[in-house]
């Protein structure tokens, strides 16, 4: 049998990075999407400031992410793309620490818009 040898032409058979590592290849998550709006009964009796004191207007891309999407590189500020929505979005707020592998994608003033997005599953990317 005929020996081979690797060369630069040939695909690098090593995995992948782990989603999370520091380098700078796109990651890509499913996570389960639902939408909230500027609205004190949805938040807080400050419904305009999110988590890390960004101010929020209706039209801005924002979304809030679940607390285990941090440390994977969704932190504040992090430009986020989500399929099936054009442009990018920033990572501006928080969710509360009871959910996991989720965003809630900030829809201004517009309830009915909240309302018909509902919950999805989507893929991000960052």
């Amino acid at each position: 049998m005929e020996e081979t040898h690797r060369t630069d032409s040939q695909p690098d058979a090593s995995p992948a990075p782990p989603i999370g590592t520091d380098d700078d290849s796109e990651r890509t998550l499913v996570v389960t999407a639902t939408a909230y709006n500027s609205l004190a009964d949805q938040t807080d009796s400050d419904p305009t400031t999110a988590a890390w004191g960004d101010s929020l207007a209706p039209g801005m891309k924002t979304i809030a992410v679940s607390p285990d999407l941090i440390p994977l590189g969704l932190d504040h500020k992090a430009p986020v793309e989500i399929d099936g929505l054009p442009g990018r979005y920033r990572v501006l707020d928080k969710m509360s620490s009871r959910w996991s592998k989720r965003i809630d994608i900030y829809m201004g003033n517009d309830r009915n818009a909240a309302l018909e997005w509902g919950r999805r599953e989507v893929r991000i990317r960052w």
